[in-house]
């Protein structure tokens, strides 16, 4: 059986969402701002009442555990980013990112940029695929860096990040019996 890239792109996807989606369900409105240990990456209430998440320009050393509230900016991060340039939009700035708030808000959030991705992912046709990509690799010149990449690595980054929440989830669940 020949099966398209694109078709293998979008099944890697929904493989993937289906094992975040398994966490996402049983996600507690208490599992976002988790602090697993002394030092976290988390979000925090700024005085306007928008959440701003912890951030260093240069990563520190230990790097911080992130709390499951900022794996979940992240990937609305880089999610965002992502169709920002599949869509010919101008990227937003990281601190554009408007985290929606624990428990259901950052769920539904979660789920419509899932949305709006396949929406994305099902329109490109294989000469899409094939053309270059600029992100999330630097401007570098590199012709190899198509769009398929970017695809991929949507497919690779929320499956590290699903498998963060899950962990994170597990963690305090265990940790609270």
């Amino acid at each position: 059986m020949n099966v398209s890239r694109h078709a293998l792109l979008r099944w890697q996807f929904e493989l993937t969402w289906s094992l975040f989606e398994y966490h996402l369900e049983r996600l507690e409105d208490d599992d976002h701002l988790w602090e697993p240990a002394a030092r976290t990456w988390t979000l925090r209430r700024g005085d306007g009442g928008e959440w701003t998440p912890d951030w260093a320009d240069t990563e520190p050393d230990p790097v911080p555990v992130p709390t499951v509230a900022w794996l979940s900016w992240h990937i609305g991060w880089w999610f965002g980013v992502t169709l920002d340039h599949a869509q010919g939009r101008p990227p937003r700035d990281r601190t554009a990112v408007a985290w929606p708030g624990p428990g259901e808000p950052a769920v539904v959030w979660l789920r419509a940029l899932r949305d709006e991705w396949l929406t994305v992912l099902d329109g490109l046709t294989d000469a899409d695929l094939d053309a270059p990509a600029p992100f999330p690799w630097p401007t570098d010149g590199d012709p190899e860096h198509t769009v398929a990449h970017t695809a991929a690595w949507v497919n690779a980054e929320l499956m590290k990040n699903a498998a963060e929440i899950g962990q994170l989830r597990l963690l305090r669940a265990a940790s609270a019996a």
